[in-house]
């Protein structure tokens, strides 16, 4: 009788235990930011063509960046019914993958984003902005049309945001342009 307590208290603590483990193979891993090159953002900025873009470069290694994160976040499901679109352009490094993952899934963006390939920094740079130092944070403002109508380079706060992207909803004719600071 003793023996069969030991079994079934062995039995029980097995199934106790594995009950306790969690299924995370039921759930589809999250998936890195795909990774892109100089042609591959040019391509990315005219699949927004038709749409008002807004495209931000950070980095989890970025004060600012981290700070100005969640308000993006939330600027984007505030001006979605408007038609706003936002892409992220993380440019951190391999090593620095396992920060970018939990910031990600931390701050849960309702936004795509994108890696930037490593190397060929000054083409990069040049694609996106000629004159542009790659100094983050840095978010750049595309028209309907397609055409970069303005750009936010360092920290900027909501109002800042805000007042570009009503002026980046509102172009259409190429005369207006969003706020450009550096």
């Amino acid at each position: 009788m003793t023996m069969l307590k030991a079994i079934a208290a062995v039995v029980l603590c097995f199934a106790t235990a594995s009950a306790a483990i969690p299924q995370a193979s039921k759930r589809p891993a999250a998936r890195d930011p795909e990774v892109i090159d100089a042609k591959e953002y040019q391509k990315l900025v005219q699949s927004y063509q038709g749409k008002p873009l807004l495209v931000t470069f950070w980095a989890t290694w970025c004060e600012p960046c981290r700070d100005e994160f969640p308000m993006l976040n939330e600027l984007k499901k505030q001006y979605t019914t408007q038609g706003l679109q936002v892409v992220g352009v993380n440019l951190d490094d391999d090593g620095d993958l396992i920060l970018m993952r939990r910031f990600l899934v931390k701050y849960k963006p309702a936004f795509l984003n994108y890696r930037k390939k490593a190397g060929a920094e000054s083409a990069f740079v040049k694609a996106v902005l000629p004159g542009w130092s790659g100094a983050i944070p840095a978010s750049f403002f595309y028209a309907k049309d397609g055409r970069q109508i303005g750009h936010l380079l360092g920290a900027n706060n909501r109002e800042t945001y805000e007042a570009a992207i009503r002026m980046l909803l509102t172009s259409g004719n190429g005369s207006d342009a969003a706020p450009q600071t550096k």
